[in-house]
């Protein structure tokens, strides 16, 4: 039993228990190319988390992990099968009820850790942060940590190299032999302020991608992942204790 792991605890050990901030991992339920998984962010979500949570323990940091959140904002692909939309209001909805129960208990540090692209909770936080005055909400992107030229040739953004990677470290039995996956490619907007980056709209994910990755897989490695995995873990840790240690009227520099 991990202490700072909230699902694997019983009302002997927490109903004592103080913690300093929660951390709640969000993820999505979607088609990662053809050889990983439907639960890829899930299993990012939670195991960075986990780990994340363990190193902040061993700094004296009362870190507690929720339970994770497994469906995300997938309105892009919505023809794609059994890809789990969850609309943005009803992730609003839902982050009120978690923030709710940690306000009326004097959880007042909770950060989101996301592990979906398709997720923005910037909006949510402004509007419940005003409702909840007393509450630090924070959301992070476990997967913008870290520069990926570090350690991986082709840059992934769904599928591809970094989170094959990881899954080959964390799940190697959850994912398909590599001369099966698609090779990600994927189409751009043709529009010159998209590609600049100062114009945004949703992809069509079929009109985009033929196998659903967006990034070259296959000279992914177990070794590659958890170099990567270790990196981010520590960086999220440092975030965890940072949050936790520090007192909220001593935020600002």
């Amino acid at each position: 039993m991990r202490p700072y792991m909230l699902a694997e605890n019983n009302w002997k050990t927490i109903k004592e228990a103080s913690f300093d901030v929660a951390v709640l991992p969000w993820g999505a339920c979607e088609a990662h190319n053809f050889h990983l998984p439907y639960g890829t962010d899930i299993i990012e979500a939670e195991e960075i988390a986990a780990e994340g949570a363990r190193l902040a323990w061993e700094q004296g940091a009362k870190v507690i992990v929720l339970p994770p959140i497994p469906f995300g904002v997938n309105t892009g692909q919505f023809d794609v099968m059994l890809d789990i939309n969850m609309n943005p209001s009803t992730q609003l909805a839902v982050l009120r009820d978690v923030i709710e129960v940690l306000d009326r208990q004097g959880i007042h540090k909770l950060i989101i850790l996301n592990s979906h692209g398709g997720n923005d909770f910037k909006t949510m936080i402004r509007e419940l942060g005003l409702r909840f005055p007393k509450m630090f909400l924070s959301s992070c992107d476990w997967f913008k940590s870290t520069d990926q030229k570090e350690f991986f040739v082709n840059k992934d953004d769904h599928a591809g190299e970094m989170e094959t990677s990881l899954i080959l470290y964390l799940r190697p039995k959850l994912v398909r032999p590599l001369s099966e996956a698609g090779d990600g490619k994927a189409k751009k907007f043709r529009f010159k302020a998209m590609q600049e980056g100062w114009a945004w709209a949703e992809r069509r994910w079929t009109q985009v991608t033929a196998d659903t990755g967006v990034g070259d897989p296959r000279q992914a490695s177990a070794e590659k992942g958890e170099k990567y995995f270790k990196t981010v873990t520590q960086k999220v840790a440092q975030f965890f204790t940072e949050v936790a240690k520090t007192p909220k009227q001593d935020f600002y520099i």
